[in-house]
């Protein structure tokens, strides 16, 4: 079995005076959840749209389930677009209900299937209202639900948690993550970091329509390891010493945290060995970059000589 659910390759796609995509191609590995990440109008949606077969590329194939994509494999895909699409003078549960049937559930498993999900959400309530008498976020959890409904291999989520309060997005990284767990491949399109690591299990960075960074989510973390490590004590003083520098000193409730950064020669226990010789360790941990951080360092200097 191929271990990739998906693949786009060498995929380009041209209007009249812009490129969406200039020879971009990623691997979609099998019941994991896929970033796709980028500011807005990197090509990210572009390419969704081609994975969906709502456009087509000028050049470049797509492959999914180890097969050339075919018009019928439309069906086995849950699509979730930034531009909600909902009819707002339709009641909700007959709305969910036709659109699960589209799908090709029947009427009664689309509905006790749809209860299910209602119930989970909290919004089995306003089944019978009209969408448009539901809040934005409300609407969101529908549209959601309708999604995932039939229970498609491959998910796709073009920035799910836009206008979610902190408590809802929340529950719905859980639901994506329990989609994964249970088997489905996912891929998840975002401009916003703050998620990526609780969520992705690799990631592809496309910046001015190129894949510019890709690969697993803990291996691209290590690519942009900085050397600096955190350590935290209730003593006020750690003074530097051959093998490491004291970069930053904060303190607050009685404990204060260091940042060092350690040669390359020295290991991380001689590193804690030095530290322990001047302080009583209360935490050690090395000072990872964040999505958010290597995001900036990869797409900001690419960003500013584009405007040069």
């Amino acid at each position: 079995m191929n271990d990739n659910f998906l693949t786009a390759a060498h995929i380009v796609k041209r209007y009249a005076a812009h490129t969406a995509l200039d020879d971009v191609s990623i691997n979609v590995p099998r019941g994991k959840v896929f970033g796709l990440l980028g500011p807005n109008g990197a090509g990210k949606t572009t390419l969704i749209r081609i994975i969906n077969r709502i456009t087509a590329p000028d050049s470049g194939e797509v492959t999914f389930d180890g097969h050339e994509f075919r018009p019928e494999d439309v069906m086995s895909i849950g699509y979730l677009p930034e531009e909600r699409g909902l009819y707002k003078k339709m009641k909700v549960g007959e709305q969910a209900i036709y659109l699960a049937q589209l799908k090709g559930l029947s009427r009664a498993e689309a509905k006790h299937r749809l209860e299910v999900w209602f119930n989970k959400f909290g919004i089995m309530p306003w089944w019978d209202k009209k969408l448009e008498e539901l809040s934005k976020g409300m609407q969101q959890k529908v549209q959601f639900i309708i999604t995932v409904l039939h229970e498609p291999p491959l998910l796709i989520f073009d920035e799910p948690f836009s206008g979610f309060d902190p408590v809802n997005a929340e529950m719905l990284k859980r639901e994506i993550l329990a989609l994964r767990d249970k088997g489905h491949t996912v891929i998840f399109s975002t401009h916003n970091m703050s998620s990526v690591e609780e969520v992705c299990d690799e990631i592809a960075l496309i910046n001015h329509s190129k894949v510019v960074l890709s690969g697993k989510v803990s291996e691209v973390k290590k690519q942009f390891r900085t050397g600096l490590y955190e350590v935290s004590s209730t003593d006020e003083t750690l003074t530097a010493t051959e093998g490491f520098t004291v970069e930053n000193h904060t303190g607050a409730g009685g404990l204060h945290t260091f940042v060092l950064r350690k040669s390359d020669e020295l290991s991380n226990a001689e590193l804690i060995q030095r530290v322990a010789a001047q302080i009583e360790p209360r935490s050690f941990c090395e000072k990872m970059p964040t999505m958010q951080e290597i995001f900036l360092k990869v797409v900001e200097p690419q960003n500013n000589t584009s405007h040069e």
